[in-house]
Formats: structure tokens, C-alpha cells, sequence
């Protein structure tokens, strides 16, 4: 059956196949600039004068139809950003801004080696999403102690975009001074479907 899916003057024994002059024109087109396998260059059937052989048409070039985007996405930001609210409604955005909405679950990553976080995090974030939880907290720890930004505080934000974090959570924003401030993040999560 392979045998059959590259142009052969012969396919096979007894049953041989020779191409047309335009079916063998038509290869060496496709092929041209690549080098024969031995025992596999196609000869050419010389012009047959008896014979009138019909070109193959040239593809007509058609435009590209525009992509469409999936509904779910017009208006939406694929990528978080802190802070940014979109696809919520504005009493909710408001009140999740100011740390007003109660913490349903925390999870303190502070002190953790980055690998160690990221992990705690992803199972962390699935067990709460599938409890149905709305309103999380994640403690990162401001950063290091001449001022720098830590390495967690750097790293949350760009793990929930991640494909697997970004499909659970709705948006984050930096926590009210009582709740840790910018070594914390609110993180407000999707609804369930279905």
C-alpha cells in the first residue's frame, strides 16, 4: 500500500502502471531541485504526436478568508495583567479591587523555592476552582531585603498565565496593606461550567 503514495513508472509486478506524459511533468515540477532516491527517477514519456495531452490547469489563487475570533474572546484580554477587570461586572471589579469580597481560601508561598511554589500554586488553585471558590489569596512576600522585587512576587503573575492557571482565573490584583499588600495578590476565579 506505501508503495503507492510516490510516483513509480512500475507499481508493483505484473500490474504495471506507466505515468502520463503530464502526470510525470507534473512530478518532476514538484520535485525539481530534490535529489532521486536511486532507482527511482522518472522517465519522461516523449511527446506523442497522436496524442493530445491536456495541461493541467494552474490553481486558482484564492484570498485567505478572514480568521474568525471565537465570541468568548471579543472584549477580552488573553493575557492577565494586574489590576485589569475586564469580563467582570463593575460592582464585583470594585469591591474585588478594594479587598472587599470575603477570602474564601490563602495560600502562603513565601519562603518556598520557585519550583516548589509553582507547584504548591497549580494544586492549590485546582482544588479551590473545583470546590467552586471564588476569591482567593496568595501570599508571594514582597521581595528581598535591599528593596528588590522577589523572585515569587515576579513569578505569579506570569504562571497565571499559563495555560492550565489562565483557564481558572478570572483576574489578580495586589492586596489591601491588611492582607499583605504587594507581597499578596487577590485572585479572583472563574465560575464553573456545566
Amino acid at each position: 500500500m506505501a508503495r503507492h503514495l510516490f510516483p513509480r513508472t512500475e507499481w508493483g509486478h505484473g500490474g504495471a502502471r506507466r505515468l502520463s506524459r503530464a502526470e510525470a511533468l507534473l512530478w518532476e515540477d514538484v520535485t525539481r531541485g530534490m535529489a532521486a532516491l536511486p532507482g527511482r527517477r522518472i522517465e519522461v514519456p516523449p511527446e506523442d504526436s497522436s496524442a493530445k495531452v491536456e495541461p493541467f490547469p494552474s490553481p486558482r489563487l484564492r484570498p485567505h478568508a478572514p480568521v474568525s475570533v471565537p465570541a468568548s474572546f471579543h472584549g477580552r484580554r488573553l493575557t492577565l495583567e494586574n489590576g485589569v477587570t475586564d469580563g467582570i461586572d463593575k460592582r464585583t471589579a470594585e469591591r474585588f479591587l478594594r479587598g472587599r469580597m470575603e477570602i474564601d481560601a490563602r495560600i502562603d508561598l513565601h519562603g518556598m523555592t520557585e519550583a516548589r511554589a509553582h507547584e504548591a500554586l497549580r494544586r492549590f488553585l485546582g482544588h479551590v476552582w473545583h470546590a467552586g471558590l471564588r476569591n482567593v489569596l496568595v501570599i508571594t512576600g514582597k521581595g528581598t531585603r535591599d528593596g528588590g522585587m522577589g523572585v515569587l512576587r515576579a513569578a505569579v503573575p506570569r504562571w497565571l498565565n499559563e495555560p492550565d492557571l489562565r483557564d481558572k482565573v478570572l483576574s489578580f490584583c495586589c492586596a489591601q496593606p491588611r492582607d499583605g499588600g504587594e507581597g499578596a495578590l487577590y485572585l479572583l476565579l472563574k465560575r464553573q461550567r456545566g
